[in-house]
């Protein structure tokens, strides 16, 4: 597989709004056949890594649901999106930077232990079960619009899943990926068993 072909083949399956804010690069030296860091605030680039020696063992449209799953995920991530949490990290760093001018040490600690438990809650939210969860769905939403229908989304994505772990040897799915699949094999009319109404709720 030719690298630079995919890569342009992958930018015309991805949306406009992947293509503004992540970057596919090559990577063959990773175990992993995708992969993607998860953002912080002051990165600016989201690349997503892929090993195209791995990737080229996957059937097109099983690469092109793992590539709009990872991009969805990638771009689902928003710090900055009005909420309690971001409220919270905006106030303490203003809270820390009065007390800091005027040299209060325990102001300036109470300010920054406030901030720092937020920014581990938004953290844990956009790296959890639910986050993956939705990004499988804004994956669907767009491979629909690539052709495939909601069925043949779903299936492509979980037999992905269950593949990419095959190639990079992993000894079975782990806990994420097992919900990720039960879920999928609801949406592809595969099972009759959903996921628990825990995951499809915000966790709080």
């Amino acid at each position: 597989m030719e690298p630079n072909l995919e890569i342009r083949r992958l930018l015309d399956v991805m949306p406009a709004s992947g293509r503004m804010t992540t970057k596919i690069v090559s990577k063959p030296e990773q175990a992993q056949v995708i992969d993607a860091a998860f953002p912080l605030p002051w990165n600016q680039d989201r690349p997503i890594y892929i090993n195209f020696d791995l990737w080229s063992r996957l059937p097109k449209p099983q690469r092109d649901l793992l590539l709009l799953q990872k991009v969805s995920w990638l771009t689902g991530v928003r710090w900055f999106k009005p909420n309690i949490y971001q409220g919270v990290v905006l106030l303490g760093l203003l809270a820390g930077l009065v007390e800091s001018s005027q040299s209060d040490v325990v102001g300036v600690a109470v300010a920054g232990g406030l901030s720092a438990i937020a920014f581990w809650r938004i953290w844990r939210n956009n790296k959890s079960t639910e986050s993956e969860l939705n990004a499988d769905a804004a994956a669907i939403k767009i491979a629909q619009r690539r052709g495939y229908s909601e069925t043949e989304a779903a299936q492509h994505l979980l037999a992905a899943i269950e593949a990419v772990a095959k190639i990079q040897g992993n000894r079975g799915l782990e806990f994420t990926e097992l919900i990720r699949c039960q879920n999928l094999r609801a949406i592809a009319g595969l099972s009759s068993v959903g996921i628990p109404e825990f995951f499809n709720a915000e966790e709080r």
